[in-house]
């Protein structure tokens, strides 16, 4: 293919991949095959291609919409056509009607047209359009699918019977009534002499990649300042983004970059993690670590006890038996725990966006638990009272009586 990137060169180089696209295998496959199929079809690692979808999926839902496309036009082995090709009758495909359907229907989901997907996904779209069609640029003439040959029957009394081309051992013909004769045994069967490999070139792809994702991160610091769009889920995804292309680039080159994996595999986790949590936005503290306070006297409860990351342990039980206590307890990441008197009047809202809530009689965990829980206690109402709200984004809440 030529080299120039023009408006002919795209369309024919599209329609290749349209002719010559991969199939999906029934050996290797962890869904439907699409990753697997396009490994196999360009002769590349299926975990690179997997790691591809993994970050695109990140775009918000970007790579899913491309892969239940693949599942749909992209034929089975043994398969005359594609599931949607063969909904609409155009070939035979062991694909249920049903379940074609039931994709079909996913793919407006998926595509932003109920959710919007906004820039991120058109940009996750865009992505992968480019990478597929740089993927067959480069790669398109290997493993290409034989054409299917045309047979035409053949009548059994127009079948040859006698052999009509010399055998090994009489090139020149020269004796054609001895050709239906089994070859002979050579006595000493040829050594295969297996041809040098060439030195490999050591790639620098991975090093390359690994730098410009440095880059990148840093730029969406700095970019974080100006503005809202890049929190954490977003900038991991940039990096993903950037280190899925080095991939790419180094499986064209020749297998480089493979030793990003281990950097693209826990990213991905990571922000598929933060995209599906909500974490707090209601802690704003500096502190980290853990945090332990016993106050004697009224006066020195604090408003609020709280720490990003850690366990928060505050025991009322040395306060005096009158007056009256208002405090909050926040953690972000940990446990927060709070112990009052057996007998003090206790007003109490636990709450965690993920986790545990264990709300003096009352329990429940999840995601997003709450408990109101008004408590007098075992001697009636009367005595100190203590209002207390008490959080946690991830973890687990305690109020308990000492």
């Amino acid at each position: 293919m030529s080299g120039n990137l023009s408006t002919a060169g795209v369309e024919q180089t599209l329609k290749d991949f349209w002719a010559s696209r991969p199939r999906r295998p029934h050996e290797g496959r962890k869904v439907a095959g699409v990753a697997a199929g396009i490994a196999e079809r360009y002769q590349i690692d299926p975990v690179i291609v997997r790691v591809a979808f993994v970050a695109m999926a990140l775009c918000n839902g970007a790579g899913i919409l491309i892969y239940l496309l693949g599942w749909l036009f992209l034929a089975q082995e043994g398969d005359e056509a594609s599931a949607a090709e063969a909904l609409v009758g155009r070939g035979r495909s062991s694909t249920p009607a049903p379940l074609t359907v039931l994709l079909g229907l996913a793919v407006l989901p998926a595509s932003g047209l109920f959710v919007d997907g906004g820039f991120t996904m058109v940009g996750g779209l865009l992505l992968s359009v480019g990478a597929i069609y740089a993927l067959h640029r480069g790669r398109g003439q290997l493993n290409r699918p034989a054409p299917s040959p045309e047979v035409s029957p053949v009548d059994p009394a127009d079948a040859p019977t006698t052999r009509v081309t010399p055998p090994a051992w009489d090139p020149l013909g020269a004796a054609p009534f001895a050709w239906d004769l089994p070859e002979p045994t050579p006595t000493t069967p040829p050594v295969p002499v297996a041809p040098a490999r060439p030195r490999r070139r050591k790639s620098r792809v991975g090093g390359m990649t690994f730098g410009l994702a440095l880059v990148v991160l840093a730029g969406s610091m700095v970019a974080a300042e100006y503005s809202d769009w890049f929190t954490a889920p977003h900038v991991i995804g940039l990096v993903v983004a950037t280190l899925g292309l080095g991939m790419l680039v180094g499986a064209l080159r020749g297998g480089g970059g493979k030793g990003l994996i281990g950097l693209v595999v826990p990213l991905s986790v990571a922000g598929v993690v933060m995209t599906t949590v909500d974490f707090p936005e209601w802690n704003d503290s500096d502190r980290y670590g853990d945090l332990s306070a016993r106050p004697t006297a009224v006066v020195d409860v604090l408003p609020k006890y709280d720490s990003n990351i850690g366990t928060v342990d505050v025991d009322l039980t040395g306060l005096p038996a009158s007056g009256t206590v208002k405090t909050a307890v926040e953690i972000g990441l940990g446990e927060a725990r709070v112990i009052v008197p057996k007998g003090a009047d206790v007003v109490a809202v636990c709450h965690a966006d993920l986790g545990v809530v264990k709300c003096l009689d009352k329990q429940a965990d999840g995601k997003g638990p709450t408990e109101r829980v008004t408590d007098n206690g075992a001697d009636g109402e009367g005595g100190l009272k203590i209002e207390l709200d008490v959080k946690a984004g991830m973890g687990e809440v305690v109020v308990s009586r000492g």
